[in-house]
């Protein structure tokens, strides 16, 4: 597919800024996605700046939600009109998964079970968050913390400990 232009409006739904994708572009990234459910990563430009998202369904509607990495300070750009260009991304996304919480997972296997029970989407979160680290102390304290959480225990990615089942 190449990329399809088009204009909108910044709207806000609680305190996120989005535009509602054109029908005709929509069923041009479905066919070119090869899907038309789930999240469908896309790229292109905002006022001429290239970005990368994801595009996603929620409240029955298809949003390409404007994070502030697209523009900044989105939320203060409702009502305003941006050019947009927007185009399927087949690149792959996936965050490998890092040894040492692997290795974590493997040594405890009561946190390993919950994790497996998690959200793909929780399970991403966790992955991307360990493998975004730098420094060798960091991702080892951050390690911990993961299995803390998935025992119940503490806070993180911003999330309160799991409740234990």
């Amino acid at each position: 597919m190449m990329s399809k232009k088009f204009s909108a409006v910044i709207e806000i739904i609680g305190i996120n800024p989005f535009v509602f994708v054109p029908v005709k572009i929509l069923d041009a990234l479905f066919t070119s996605s090869g899907k038309n459910k789930g999240p469908i990563p896309v790229k292109g430009t905002i006022n001429n700046l290239p970005y990368k998202q994801t595009l996603v369904k929620y409240a029955g509607h298809w949003r390409l939600y404007i994070n502030t990495v697209m523009l900044k300070d989105s939320p203060k750009h409702a009502g305003k009109k941006i050019a947009i260009t927007i185009e399927h991304d087949p690149e792959d996304r996936s965050v490998p998964f890092h040894p040492k919480l692997s290795a974590a997972l493997d040594n405890n296997k009561k946190a390993k079970k919950i994790y497996e029970s998690l959200s793909p989407s929780l399970q991403k979160e966790i992955n991307r968050y360990i493998a975004g680290l730098k420094t060798a102390e960091s991702i080892s304290k951050n390690v911990d913390r993961a299995i803390g959480f998935l025992l119940g225990r503490e806070r993180f990615v911003g999330r309160p400990p799991l409740q234990s089942n």
